[in-house]
């Protein structure tokens, strides 16, 4: 009997992996090569010589290579004690914890301090980290229009005499879209209903704000959220994540969230590494300003060929192309002029959405960009005719 379920299961698995592969969903893993717009390491710390040094010194310097456990076993270390309290200043808020990836930090957050019974206000275009997350604590999940704010009002009319905590959970640039959330508005929002609001800020720390601190921070509420969520392996080309927050919410993850708590720690020559790439991050301005300046370049190029790109504001960059078929077609085509590009579908992204996601670092030159730009535009014009993105090329 147990090789037969196990013959099952294998059967499934080969089943859903066709299935895939029959639906242009299937993924291989690959080196990217060429000029490479899949990368979140938008200020081009992965390869700075100056971060390079900067670890090759802790590491040399370092008493031991791992953690040996847990932070509340054997793992915690000056160093971690010493990066969350400089991270903090960082964020501009009380206190910081951090976490071994961003994924385990947004699920740890909410899924420890939401429970049955409260309600979570999330929108339609969160990431699967804040999602999970969600799902976890058991809390009513409601799902409001991306970024409407008239939808999420009435969402919380509806629930105001509702006994529970009200959470409402945005990211502050959407991974996939490039869009700024209005932060502003959803903590009045918030406050105006009695709830909170949650920012995850993985692709604008280091990018956006002063001194790359965030859009919260360049908003100015960052003391008035609950918590904010920084990652580490994006623009500070480390890892990690850093949830930011008053100490008594530090304090409570540390005695209940999971993902914390049931974690081996990271080595703590990794806490120099995060302290070293914020000290790059914090006097990159120039490299934030052609970033800007790229960015803007490229979309600029995009509309005068009659190419979608959404709301888009930043240094992401979609390219909406509809069908899983057209996305793979044009990935394929700008692959072979040099980009190092992918296509990416459902269910990353809503179905009949595929898309061609740009992501700009400080490195390319203005000149890659407007290549970039001229080989979509003829990548599109190699789909056929009646192919179903005629309204991604307006």
């Amino acid at each position: 009997m147990p090789d037969a379920a196990e013959s099952n299961l294998s059967k499934r698995i080969a089943r859903e992996v066709d299935d895939l592969r029959g639906r242009s969903q299937f993924r291989t893993l690959e080196a990217p090569s060429g000029i490479n717009l899949s990368s979140n390491d938008y200020l081009g710390l992965a390869s700075d010589p100056r971060l390079r040094d900067t670890v090759a010194d802790v590491v040399a310097r370092a008493s031991a290579m791992g953690s040996t456990g847990s932070r509340l076993l054997s793992g915690n270390a000056p160093e971690w004690e010493q990066v969350e309290a400089e991270f903090a200043r960082f964020a501009g808020t009380e206190a910081a914890l951090y976490f071994g990836s961003g994924y385990t930090a947004n699920v740890g957050l909410l899924s420890s301090i939401l429970k049955p019974g409260d309600m979570v206000f999330s929108d339609a275009l969160n990431h699967a980290s804040l999602i999970d997350g969600m799902c976890l604590s058991g809390a009513k999940k409601i799902i409001y229009p991306h970024c409407s704010l008239a939808a999420l009002e009435t969402a919380l009319e509806g629930y105001t005499d509702t006994p529970g905590a009200k959470l409402i959970v945005t990211e502050s640039i959407f991974s996939m879209e490039g869009d700024v959330a209005p932060l502003v508005d959803l903590l009045r929002l918030a406050e105006k209903y009695g709830g909170s609001l949650i920012v995850d800020e993985a692709h604008a720390t280091g990018v956006c704000g002063p001194e790359g601190r965030g859009i919260a921070a360049d908003v100015g509420i960052e003391r008035a959220i609950l918590a904010a969520v920084h990652t580490c392996g994006k623009a500070l080309a480390s890892a990690g994540a850093f949830v930011c927050c008053n100490n008594t919410m530090k304090n409570y993850l540390i005695n209940r969230a999971r993902t914390f708590m049931f974690t081996t720690a990271m080595p703590p020559y990794l806490a120099g590494q995060i302290q070293g790439a914020l000290a790059l991050v914090r006097r990159a301005d120039a490299q934030r300003d052609h970033l800007r300046r790229i960015s803007e370049a490229l979309r600029q190029g995009l509309a005068a060929a009659g190419i979608a790109c959404g709301a888009s504001r930043t240094h992401i960059v979609p390219v909406y192309l509809g069908s899983n078929e057209a996305a793979l077609r044009v990935a394929a085509q700008l692959q072979r002029d040099g980009f190092a590009v992918r296509a990416i579908r459902p269910p990353t992204v809503p179905p009949g959405t595929a898309r061609i996601r740009l992501s700009l670092t400080a490195e390319m030159a203005l000149s890659d960009v407007r290549r970039l730009a001229l080989a979509i535009d003829a990548a599109f014009k190699t789909l056929p005719q009646d192919a179903p993105t005629a309204a991604a090329h307006v």
